[in-house]
């Protein structure tokens, strides 16, 4: 592991366990308030999506839109099979994933301790227990699910931060080296993608999803169920 990692990582640890170690003492999930919206939105301005994957890049954001929001969806890849034979392949049915507020932890990191953190968050929450994650401290901005299996949505604090009826504009493979699943093990990372607004949009143009950490299906349908729930991570970036 690269040495400029390691402080990073510790850094990750330490909040992660601070976080979540507040799990029993919350029983109700609280959700960000507008000040807090304000307070994010002032920080995002040294930040910008990582669109290189190590051999290719997804387009940038148009010049005219301005960073809205940085997430970190937590969630299911789902997909679904005919047969639960060797003969069947999984086909993708959508996805549903809770969208973590990621920005209330960069006003206390420079951004480039910011931009390390945001990066490693995905593979570290996508092996913590879900529970865990919607009870913890960290504030939910929103929900990204479909409508049809080709229908991505994506609804910030119920339409006031925006709302974004997505479709696939661009995609690129997931480096090689990222986490394939909880606990290092699963079938890969989804594609990262850039997506952009249909009619219905409101405040949101582009989204993007970045350093993604497992949600990839089985490569056949044997020995699966109908339906087939996949845990990923990623981060989403929204401009508007």
């Amino acid at each position: 592991m690269a040495k400029s990692v390691l402080p990073s990582l510790l850094a990750v640890l330490i909040f992660c366990t601070t976080l979540f170690g507040m799990y029993e003492a919350r029983p109700h999930r609280r959700g960000p308030t507008p000040s807090t919206i304000a307070r994010s939105a002032s920080i995002l301005g040294p930040y910008s999506v990582p669109l290189f994957n190590g051999t290719a890049s997804l387009p940038a954001p148009p010049s005219s839109d301005s960073l809205k929001a940085i997430t970190i969806g937590r969630g299911t890849q789902n997909y679904t099979c005919a047969t639960s034979t060797s003969s069947s392949t999984p086909v993708s049915i959508g996805a549903v994933a809770d969208l973590f507020d990621a920005s209330v932890l960069l006003p206390f990191l420079s951004p480039k301790d910011g931009e390390e953190i945001l990066d490693l968050l995905p593979a570290y929450l996508v092996t913590f227990p879900y529970e865990a994650l919607a009870n913890s401290t960290l504030p939910s901005l929103g929900q990204h699910y479909f409508e049809g299996p080709t229908s991505p949505v994506f609804n910030l604090e119920e339409g006031k931060i925006g709302m974004l009826n997505g479709a696939k504009a661009a995609d690129i493979i997931a480096p090689p080296s990222s986490s394939p699943g909880p606990d290092g093990k699963g079938n890969g990372a989804v594609d990262w993608l850039m997506l952009t607004a249909l009619a219905g949009s409101q405040n949101l143009n582009t989204a993007y999803r970045v350093h993604t950490a497992g949600g990839k299906a089985p490569k056949t349908c044997e020995g699966q169920r109908a339906v087939i729930e996949v845990e990923y991570a990623a981060q989403y970036w929204f401009y508007g």
